[in-house]
């Protein structure tokens, strides 16, 4: 059941949606507010103890502008039974030999998939992802290049340009073994290409240490409350000029947070959780301690406790 609408009743009523006739009706007084609805659910039903060769689908996948043919290409299926099980095979044998020239970018495509979804990314920067390699690939100048190492230096650029930005250590954990100096050489690499295409610089877009707090946070298990005083403990940090990089400031605001917290975390897990090193963190908190009166919310922590901190 949803909520609609309901012309008589005047106001929102629950409706239920009729599938064998394809209309939406009012739960109160019966009204039917739409007819002739597209049901866009499978027309299927799939259970367990089916075998995986009886596949029920009758469509193709969505069209891929980035492919030649857009992702449209025949497949010859397995036989199912014994009667044309020759020509079947002969014929899946042939095409399997045929040239397909977007064998390459579908397998580069299928990689950027499974490393978004181990990251958690959505779908446009998988999407933005792809294009960039297409890009790339288009210039046929990356061969004898790392592949994980290029496709993971995407997805990194990809994150970036659309404001949803990963660290390189969150990239490699998912890059098939490339090392972090691969990855920022490939970007390195990508960046010059893409430039030398466009005659301009790429833009990148800009890195702030309140882009990584929330999924510092989370990871760290941090209570609704210290996050919203590290989220703005960040955003005042950004006033002052300390030289560090974005993600270190993250970590160390992170530390101070919870230092001044009953829930009291570790540097080691806090090292754990951000990807920064346990000495990194200490120096930016080495830089950030002068100003914490003037960073760290006053709701959040008075006077006396900001004196009770450690000093670097």
């Amino acid at each position: 059941m949803s909520d609609a609408f309901c012309s008589d009743c005047k106001r929102q009523t629950e409706v239920v949606f009729d599938h064998s006739a394809g209309d939406t009706v009012c739960s109160e007084c019966g009204l039917v507010l739409e007819s002739h609805s597209i049901d866009e659910t499978s027309e299927w039903r799939t259970f367990a103890n089916e075998s995986g060769d009886n596949d029920p689908v009758r469509v193709g996948g969505p069209t891929n502008p980035l492919l030649a043919d857009g992702g449209l290409s025949t497949v010859i299926a397995k036989p199912n039974g014994a009667s044309g099980e020759f020509l079947s095979s002969s014929l899946g044998r042939w095409q399997n030999r045929g040239s397909n020239p977007d064998r390459g970018l579908i397998l580069a495509f299928k990689t950027i998939a499974t490393m978004s979804d181990r990251l958690g990314l959505v779908a446009t920067i998988k999407d933005r992802a792809n294009e960039i390699y297409k890009r790339v690939e288009d210039q046929k100048s990356s061969r004898g290049r790392n592949q994980d190492a290029l496709l993971a230096a995407c997805l990194y650029i990809a994150c970036r340009q659309e404001d949803k930005p990963r660290t390189v250590k969150e990239i490699c954990s998912v890059a098939n073994g490339a090392t972090k100096k691969e990855i920022g050489r490939a970007k390195e690499y990508i960046v010059k290409q893409l430039g030398l295409e466009k005659g301009q610089t790429v833009e990148m877009g800009t890195i702030h240490a309140g882009d990584f707090m929330r999924r510092f946070c989370s990871n760290l298990g941090m209570n609704n409350q210290a996050v919203k005083a590290a989220q703005e403990a960040v955003q005042k940090s950004e006033e002052f000029d300390i030289r560090r990089s974005p993600i270190s400031i993250a970590a160390a605001v992170i530390y101070i947070i919870t230092q001044l917290s009953d829930d009291k975390k570790p540097l080691k897990d806090i090292s754990v959780a951000t990807g920064v090193a346990e000495g990194t963190i200490r120096n930016s908190y080495k830089d950030l301690y002068p100003h914490v009166s003037k960073i760290i919310p006053n709701w959040y922590a008075k006077e006396e406790d900001l004196k009770n901190l450690c000093s670097p």
